[in-house]
């Protein structure tokens, strides 16, 4: 679990420093959204409510990037593109996560009824 952590935080940081390094240019803005869109294939299945909040700013903050900069048609394809890859990571992340949270939770219920019912057939 804390290798986990380790390795999160430093995929944040290389992200970090590539979305501080190249802020400025057009293509910077594409670079940093693909980039988000990796890091959300990689590691959105791991997310809590917290890494979600700072996924969903992040995400909002990379869309007004974008926005400062004209791009011809075919830039808006690849954007509309990784916007679209986006999308779906956070769907497929949020989805995954809850599964395996359920699951969780349904096997924790299923050992309490059998320890109920395993007390009752003691009496």
């Amino acid at each position: 679990m804390r290798t986990r952590n380790v390795i999160n935080a430093l995929v944040v940081l290389a992200f970090s420093l590539v979305l501080f390094a190249s802020c400025t240019t057009k293509q910077g803005a594409i670079n940093n959204l693909r980039s988000f869109s990796y890091e959300l294939r990689d590691h959105s299945q791991y997310y809590d409510v917290n890494d979600w909040d700072r996924a969903i700013k992040k995400f909002v903050k990379l869309r007004d990037e974008i926005s400062k900069h004209e791009y011809t048609a075919d830039e808006r394809r690849t954007i509309g593109q990784i916007e679209g890859e986006c999308a779906s990571y956070m769907a497929k992340g949020a989805k995954d996560g809850i599964i395996n949270r359920v699951s969780t939770y349904t096997n924790e219920l299923q050992g309490i009824l059998e320890g109920i019912l395993g007390g009752m057939g003691n009496d």
